[in-house]
């Protein structure tokens, strides 16, 4: 039998993914789907929910539930529905962010725009992966998280809350590995590029700047997502970020060589 025939066990794996209803979120959960995975796909939007699950290929095995992870009470609400609907919770995805306006910059991002961009992507992960960890510690059993950050991470974007957030949530990675590792629960990140999905819309030519030729697109994603949660395919693997860019981050003032064929 293949290693890759059998990435997940539908008997013992469940799988909890925020923002579930667009973009790189949805892509996860509806793969995690596709494998046979019971999945709370967790969006603040119900139309999209909805869209998300019925365009999924195993619909039956997928939990919706909606709220805004900005609030601490919705987190918690949220950990009661997936628990009660699943059980433990072996996978957490955590994919949710605030839309991104290219307006709020260094001088115009509000307070309540930082505020919520910090709350979404930093507080709900943290609170929801300690949450789900406590519990596979007491229940001695594994888990594996997975944190979608960024290139801005490392590198401005004129968005001083976006950046600021996701490289909290790198660190955040880093320290949950860590502290989570010897109880056999992996914590890692996938790090996208210039991907067109979740309301991000990159101007085409973008596309000259990497090296593959194109945007990404949130099922690009997916199959790298997939193999990072398992715990066949990545059993010694946490601590880690993948870049999924196409190469974008390798761009710098040089331009590529001229080869001859």
């Amino acid at each position: 039998m293949s290693l890759f025939s059998t990435p997940f066990d539908p008997a013992r794996d469940t799988a909890l993914v925020t923002g579930a209803g667009k973009g790189i979120g949805r892509a996860i959960a509806q793969a995690l789907i596709g494998e046979g995975v019971r999945t709370v796909f967790a969006d603040v939007n119900a139309e999209r929910v909805r869209a998300a699950i019925s365009a999924s290929s195993k619909p039956e095995l997928a939990v919706p539930w909606v709220g805004d992870l900005a609030r601490l009470e919705a987190c918690d609400e949220l950990l009661v529905a997936a628990h009660a609907a699943l059980g433990e919770v072996s996978h957490f995805v955590h994919s949710a962010s605030p839309p991104r306006r290219e307006a709020d910059h260094a001088l115009a991002v509000d307070r309540k725009t930082w505020q919520e961009m910090h709350a979404v992507n930093l507080d709900a992960g943290f609170h929801l992966a300690r949450e789900i960890a406590k519990r596979l510690i007491a229940a001695k059993q594994p888990g594996s998280f997975l944190f979608l950050t960024s290139l801005h991470a490392g590198t401005p974007r004129n968005l001083p809350h976006y950046s600021t957030a996701k490289a909290a949530m790198a660190m955040l990675v880093k320290e949950l590995a860590k502290s989570f590792g010897r109880h056999g629960i992996r914590v890692n990140a996938l790090v996208p590029g210039a991907i067109a999905a979740g309301g991000f819309v990159a101007d085409a030519s973008l596309a000259k700047h990497i090296p593959l030729g194109r945007l990404g697109a949130a099922d690009d994603l997916a199959p790298m997502a997939l193999t990072v949660l398992s715990n066949n395919l990545s059993a010694y693997v946490t601590g880690a970020a993948f870049v999924i860019d196409g190469g974008l981050s390798l761009t710098n003032w040089f331009e590529a060589p001229v080869l001859d064929a």
